[in-house]
């Protein structure tokens, strides 16, 4: 029923004109924004740390792979926190993690390229959600502002209604 009124009032199916909602529902519909939104910041805020650790990668391979390189002593991360011992045995090739546990042997260029083209993708990606983050902070903003009205007006109406 709702989209069909939408629909007689000029606007586009499925859409309803906020202002002829009552509170509670106003309220529902901004809790619902609120979780949208806090969504969407934390997946924005994991694209831009993905990013930075592709960023990392890019460093590593551009400072940490030289021929001097190849007899000294290093650590190797198993996990964020656990290091062990090691020695590069070719300073020409990387293993490239692609996703999902699954790992692949490139050469310098050919591992640069890969996270060249995953800090772009990624930059991309920023640039969609960003603007998608703050459709929906307009939308909370709009609604505050309607519940705000209201009340107001309810206030003013009771006010009124007193004074007679």
């Amino acid at each position: 029923m709702a989209s069909r009124q939408g629909q007689a009032q000029g606007g586009q199916p499925g859409q309803i004109e906020i202002t002829s909602l009552p509170v509670p529902q106003l309220q529902e519909l901004k809790t619902q924004l609120d979780a949208e939104l806090t969504h969407l910041s934390n997946s924005f805020t994991s694209l831009r740390t993905a990013q930075s650790k592709f960023r990392d990668c890019l460093t590593s391979i551009a400072l940490g792979l030289s021929a001097s390189t190849a007899q000294k002593p290093l650590l190797v991360p198993l996990t964020s926190s656990l290091y062990v011992p090691g020695r590069l045995t070719d300073h020409e090739h990387v293993l490239v993690d692609v996703g999902t546990g699954f790992f692949v042997e490139k050469d310098i260029p050919g591992a640069r390229d890969f996270y060249e083209r995953k800090v772009k993708d990624l930059g991309e990606s920023l640039k969609d959600l960003e603007s998608v983050v703050q459709g929906k902070a307009q939308n909370v903003r709009v609604v505050e502002e309607v519940i705000r009205l209201k009340v107001m007006n309810a206030q003013e109406g009771k006010g009124e209604g007193q004074g007679s």
